[in-house]
């Protein structure tokens, strides 16, 4: 009798236990739809350019992604399979397909061939326009460390062509923009001795130019071409800039500032590259561009004013300020973040959505924190009706509201050079038919669609 009531007592133990695990399982993996659909229906499920790519044959449900995930909600696990919940939000620090035991996960693009803001590269990133070819943020995916990458592995190719059709009297390669891709892409030119020259409209760093002061930016630990490693995680925007400059000078690098490129031209076997200010010629062109391009504007009264700033560059310039900051992205929470830092800043947050959009975990945190202190007072889901000079109209469901205002903040993204890109005949994705042919025999295919608008 004794030991039959060993074994019931067991046996409830482990059914206890069980169910426990069971209804904790389903509360949790609940949970986690829910969330997925809260992001879908935000605009945030379908990812925006690099996400991971889960195949659910292999997944085991671990959630050893979720766990590495720097971004803290960009993945979860519903009833036993990983998937995407803010797909908008992934970043590309791949730590997710680093940590999987069964390599069912990687960090990349989705379907590029059906997205009209994508150009179509092939394997070692050349566009459809033979010689040309495209490092770094432009081509879609985030990060320093990819974008160093992308402007090695361009020029070892460029340099494997070069090779057999070597004129001195022409440079072997044009490089446009002097950023991390751009940088990578010069310092690998010098390693195997290509002449080689940099256009760069405003200086040296490209789009860490435009970030606010002490921004920390994520990187993972990055080689650079004839320097090393820069091996920690976060970086300040001046140590980079510092770092970069120092490069610049001990190798020599041949950059050509305040040259902004207006138009590339294929000819036989070579290219031209129009600037504002002089014409040059080169075989080969590395964009090393970003995809910020030229500032969004709200289009409303008052925009014109000089209170109307597109990015911040020193918050320690504003204090005990009336101040508006307009954005719900990364970029406008920043703003907002630096700005109510400051002593005596009284800070307003509009944005679009009925959330903020596609913020870093960090960036959310601080801006939550920063809310409930009552140092931002958010305002969502309205409209900007009219800049003032000391004030600022939106629209909200019930009328408008008027704001004492001394600066306004409009941190809404940019217009991509999308334009440029295809006037230079680089197919985007939307042209199925061109960019199948293309990635396929790019060599033979790519000049018939040549053609300059």
């Amino acid at each position: 009798m004794e030991q039959l009531l060993i074994w019931l007592f067991a046996a409830a133990l482990i059914l206890g236990v069980f169910i426990t695990y069971l209804v904790r399982f389903h509360k949790s993996h609940k949970k986690t739809a829910r969330e997925k659909q809260d992001s879908v229906d935000l605009g945030l499920g379908r990812p925006r350019l690099q996400y991971p790519q889960i195949d659910v044959a292999l997944c085991i449900g671990c959630g050893s992604c979720v766990k590495a995930c720097p971004e803290d909600d960009v993945l979860g696990v519903v009833y036993g399979t990983a998937t995407i919940i803010n797909g908008q939000r992934c970043v590309g620090h791949a730590h997710c397909e680093e940590v999987c035991p069964v390599s069912a996960i990687k960090v990349g693009l989705d379907d590029v061939k059906s997205r009209s803001d994508m150009p179509i590269l092939t394997e070692q990133n050349e566009t459809s326009v033979p010689g040309l070819f495209i490092a770094g943020e432009l081509g879609g995916l985030a990060l320093i460390r990819n974008a160093m990458a992308q402007g090695k592995k361009v020029v070892e190719e460029i340099a494997r062509r070069a090779g057999r059709i070597r004129d001195r009297q022409m440079p072997d390669l044009a490089i446009i923009g002097a950023g991390p891709a751009g940088l990578s892409a010069a310092l690998t030119a010098i390693q195997y001795k290509l002449k080689y020259f940099v256009l760069e409209e405003l200086d040296v760093g490209g789009t860490i130019l435009h970030y606010p002061r002490r921004k920390l930016l994520i990187s993972q630990p990055v080689e650079i071409p004839l320097f090393g490693w820069l091996k920690k995680t976060e970086y300040s925007k001046e140590f980079l800039l510092k770092t970069w400059q120092e490069i610049v000078a001990r190798f020599k690098v041949n950059i050509r500032i305040g040259e902004k490129v207006e138009a590339v031209e294929k000819k036989e076997d070579y290219f031209e590259i129009h600037t504002q200010k002089l014409s040059y010629r080169a075989r080969f062109v590395v964009l090393a561009l970003g995809r910020r391009g030229t500032p969004k504007k709200l289009g409303v009264p008052g925009e014109e004013r000089p209170k109307v700033m597109y990015q911040l560059m020193d918050a320690q310039s504003y204090t005990g300020q009336h101040l508006l900051v307009i954005g719900g992205g990364d970029s406008g929470v920043e703003t907002a973040v630096g700005l109510a830092r400051q002593p005596g800043n009284k800070v307003s947050l509009s944005y679009f959505k009925r959330s903020f959009f596609q913020i870093k975990k960090k960036n959310a945190e601080r801006i939550t924190e920063l809310i409930q202190e009552g140092k931002v007072k958010p305002y969502a889901d309205l409209e900007v009706v009219e800049i003032k000079e000391k004030s600022v109209r939106l629209q909200t469901d019930s009328g408008t509201i008027e704001l004492p205002n001394d600066y306004v903040f409009v941190c809404i993204g940019g217009v991509p050079p999308f334009e440029m890109l295809k006037k230079m005949g680089i197919a985007f994705g939307g042209q199925a038919q061109i960019a199948d042919e293309v990635c396929q025999k790019p060599e033979k295919v790519a000049p018939k669609y040549l053609t300059r608008t």
